[in-house]
């Protein structure tokens, strides 16, 4: 198993040129700009496939966010990096396509801030059976963009930061195409 502090990721301008490379723990303690990607998985209903984070993660241990979020290694392709992180953390192959880029920048527990280029793709969900890692999910749930944004309004602490910053600022985005 790799662990946080042995992963390096990504440090980007805001452009997301390439400007080097840091020590996941420690880019998120400094609040570097760095390059990540948020994966947004869809069923034949319109629901979002969204997951409580494992109280063992080094932040936002408990809370519920979007499908699966992580960063591209080194050298990695961001979309090949979302394939494999949905792989990691819900135990399925599923193919991503683009869907926007987010920039955001968000304190969180624990002493870490959140400053990323986001690169967001969406899913489509075809009935692949969930393997979810206990180490990084706790549970998983089917909801309606439109329930959990009523849902964050109401509840906000339940929530990661980041997955708030998306629906506060960035639904149309996000959820435009399911009006297809």
């Amino acid at each position: 198993m790799i662990r946080d502090e042995d992963i390096s990721v990504i440090l980007v301008d805001e452009d997301d040129t390439i400007i080097g490379y840091g020590e996941k723990l420690d880019v998120h303690r400094k609040g570097l700009l760095h390059r990540a990607f948020s994966v947004l998985l869809f069923n034949e209903k319109g629901e979002l496939l969204i997951q409580q984070r494992a109280e063992t993660k080094y932040h936002a241990p408990g809370l519920w966010a979007n499908t699966c979020c992580g960063h591209p290694f080194p050298g990695e392709d961001t979309q090949e990096a979302a394939i494999r992180r949905v792989k990691e953390e819900l135990g399925f192959v599923t193919n991503v396509t683009p869907l926007t880029h987010i920039y955001y920048k968000k304190s969180l527990d624990m002493g870490m801030i959140e400053h990323e280029y986001v690169h967001v793709f969406k899913a489509d969900y075809k009935g692949q059976r969930l393997h979810p890692d206990p180490g990084e999910v706790a549970a998983c749930d089917w909801k309606t963009p439109v329930h959990i944004r009523q849902e964050i309004k109401e509840f906000p602490d339940k929530y990661a930061a980041w997955f708030v910053h998306y629906m506060d600022n960035h639904y149309d985005q996000l959820f435009l195409h399911l009006k297809d």
